[in-house]
């Protein structure tokens, strides 16, 4: 018999494999309303004669809103159940699609994507706080690798599903489809998780101090900012990229782009193989820093062939994806207490889409007065930051017994 307690209560029996991939399923849907809008881009602006800046907001949306929001989203779900709050996340994801398809301008059209975007932060945040309670120790680190599969995997997904699209108000359709059924799917799938403290305002801020006040977290945190500006430094130009040195079509580029994506999969796959064979999480994570940092010099800098410079980009997503399933699988183990997991998840998220927010701003302003070259010094830089945190974890692990092994 499996203990079936909220995320704070006791440790599982066994595994609950089928509500572990109904979880990850439902990151994946998520993420797939990130990638739609990116490679939906010129359908869009031809419909609607939107400019860059317009779709530009479009996707910053769910970044602005994981930005400011993931704490407090830690500490609703830490009040309510994660699955309560994965349910509603699906549901609000379901709405918005289909508001969007609906829409008759651009206003309803971004309007539709904050009550996505609400939806994208419960499912990001609640799900780690999900698969907390369904797994055993021993299985946490290859389930928390599976779920940081979620945005390469939704990513891919919707890079893919473009090429049977030649309107997009179907595509939202779909996309709201596909959100319906993950959230029948964990609805089926994922025992009923119990209702934690009531929430209050002062509640609430203390949990923030608390979360705030601890190394552990905000050091993932900060990493995650670190990761994810490298990786979109890159992946949010990929496309342009590779029409441009590969002379590819829009469609050829994003089937390019996605298996580029898909290399991430198999980073995070293997960290959660690797850290259950005992590696250091901090060695995991240095390794990755240095040579995304390596790799970027030679996609930028080297003037090596195109299909090379391809390749290149396959690795650096690939060893990249060793760093999201080392910090998603250590939050929980290094929150300040066990009911702030899902705030210490809600934090490390916030790093990742403030990372996503200054990447590719600040890469696009660097390329537009230095050319392609000098991106690859804003990766570097990234990259070393990277290190220094990495040691900065592995000397808060001498200091205090953790069970994350830094």
């Amino acid at each position: 018999m499996r203990r079936t307690g909220d995320g704070q209560g006791g440790t599982p029996v066994g595994t609950r494999w089928a509500a572990v991939l109904a979880i990850v399923g439902a990151g994946v849907v998520a993420a797939l309303q990130v990638g739609k809008v990116i490679i939906a881009a010129p359908l869009l602006r031809r419909d609607m004669g939107l400019d860059l800046a317009a779709v530009g907001s479009l996707t910053a949306v769910f970044s602005v809103l994981g930005m400011v929001g993931g704490i407090a989203a830690g500490g609703v779900i830490a009040r309510f159940g994660a699955r309560r709050m994965l349910l509603l996340g699906l549901a609000a994801t379901a709405l918005g699609t289909a508001a969007g398809a609906a829409a008759p301008g651009y206003g309803a059209l971004l309007a539709s994507r904050v009550l996505e975007g609400l939806g994208f932060l419960m499912i990001t945040v609640a799900g780690p706080a999900a698969l907390q309670r369904l797994v055993t120790p021993a299985r946490r680190d290859l389930a928390f690798a599976l779920w940081s599969c979620y945005m390469p995997g939704g990513m891919a997904v919707a890079m893919l599903a473009s090429q049977a699209f030649a309107d997009w108000h179907a595509y939202w359709w779909c996309a709201g489809a596909a959100a319906l059924l993950a959230l029948a799917c964990v609805a089926l799938l994922a025992p009923p998780s119990a209702a934690g403290a009531s929430l209050s305002w002062r509640g609430l801020r203390q949990d923030t101090i608390d979360t705030l006040g601890t190394a552990g977290p905000v050091l993932l945190s900060l990493t995650f900012m670190l990761y994810s500006l490298m990786f979109f430094a890159l992946f949010s130009f990929l496309p342009v990229l590779l029409m441009e040195r590969l002379g590819l079509s829009l469609a050829q580029a994003g089937l390019y782009s996605a298996i580029a994506t898909v290399a991430n999969v198999i980073g995070n796959l293997g960290a959660g193989m690797l850290l259950a064979r005992g590696w250091r999480r901090s060695t995991l994570i240095a390794i990755a820093c240095a040579s995304m940092a390596l790799i970027a010099l030679l996609i930028f800098r080297s003037g090596a062939p195109a299909m090379t410079i391809f390749l290149l980009c396959v690795a650096f997503s690939a060893v990249g994806g060793l760093i999201p399933a080392t910090l998603l699988g250590s939050a929980p183990l290094l929150a300040p207490r066990p009911a702030l997991a899902a705030a210490s998840v809600g934090l490390v998220m916030q790093g990742s889409n403030l990372g996503q927010v200054i990447g590719p701003v600040t890469v696009g302003a660097v390329i537009d007065r230095h050319g392609w070259p000098s991106a690859a010094w804003v990766v570097v830089a990234a990259g070393a930051g990277g290190l220094l945190i990495a040691w900065g974890l592995r000397r808060l692990g001498r200091r205090a017994s953790h069970a994350a092994r830094l």
